[in-house]
């Protein structure tokens, strides 16, 4: 072992590991003894220790709060892509091929089409009749259809359609566009709420709450939330809930959570953070700065 220390620079190959305190007993009593003698490797030891303190002293930084919906909207189109891949690969098309060659299918798709020649027959002959209403003849009758939605309802029907998908996935990109139109849409507010307590995937009920918690600047949210505590049963979700009080200073949600404290199997992490939420939301200190953004409109659901 002592051979490695003969000159300066396997010494100080070894500087980091001994500041680290992972040399072993005799490779460091070789180094010790050598840096004793060594003006050259002291000074090389000065300026490694300089660095180690200065790396010790660099500010961990943060996770930004869109950290998770981006993670789950990148996670989201990677597999619609890899679905799209392998939905049009050369084998699955000749599966679906000899699928249809099935007698079963073949009946299938022979009845569909029947059905269609039967509906065009219909809707022809439907078309020809003269108007009973006192429109004035020759005039088709005029059902009664809703206005036009507006261009600005397609996202708001296209979040509430991915929020109701069987794939969590889905349901994880909706959470992920909700974020764009919810500020400025009741009903899609309501559909996150309902999200948040019912959707049977911790990590979409996850998503959702960090949606809401950047509309806490509603009182519909804010309120909604308090109302969520007693009906989540994933330690994750709970803890999420009781920070997120505690970031709001949200004192209605003491008696929620301390009933939390009374559910049978509470996860003992999850019980010392509800313990620590309700001191902090019981005390007097002043609330901390708040990080929802401040150019969302404020709005009242009826």
């Amino acid at each position: 072992m002592e051979a490695k220390f003969v000159n300066c620079e396997g010494v100080q190959e070894e500087l980091m590991d001994w500041l680290a305190g992972t040399l072993p007993p005799a490779r460091r009593q070789t180094l010790e003894a050598h840096l004793a003698e060594c003006p050259g490797c002291q000074q090389e030891l000065a300026a490694v220790q300089r660095l180690w303190t200065t790396m010790g002293q660099l500010p961990v930084p943060e996770p930004s709060e869109q950290l998770r919906p981006t993670f789950y909207a990148m996670l989201a189109d990677f597999q619609t892509a890899e679905q799209r891949r392998q939905r049009w690969s050369v084998a699955r098309i000749l599966e679906r091929i000899r699928a249809w060659w099935q007698p079963a299918y073949g009946l299938r798709l022979a009845y569909s089409v029947a059905l269609l020649v039967v509906g065009l027959v219909a809707g022809y002959g439907l078309k020809g009749r003269p108007d009973t209403t006192g429109m004035g003849a020759g005039q088709p009758v005029a059902a009664a259809e809703p206005a036009a939605a507006g261009p600005e309802a397609q996202p708001t029907q296209e979040v509430l359609a991915l929020l109701s998908n069987p794939s969590a996935v889905q349901r994880l990109r909706a959470v992920s566009y909700a974020e764009e139109v919810a500020p400025t849409n009741e009903r899609v507010v309501a559909a996150l709420l309902s999200t948040l307590n019912q959707d049977p995937n911790v990590n979409v009920r996850l998503a959702s709450l960090e949606v809401l918690a950047g509309l806490s600047h509603d009182p519909v949210v804010r309120q909604g939330l308090v109302r969520s505590l007693p009906r989540q049963d994933s330690p994750l979700v709970q803890s999420a809930l009781a920070d997120v009080m505690v970031r709001l200073q949200e004192r209605r949600s003491v008696r929620p959570l301390r009933k939390l404290l009374q559910q049978d199997n509470l996860n003992e992490q999850v019980k010392d953070k509800i313990e620590q939420s309700i001191e902090t939301l019981s005390g007097d200190q002043a609330p901390p700065p708040s990080t929802s953004s401040t150019n969302h409109e404020t709005r009242t659901l009826t």
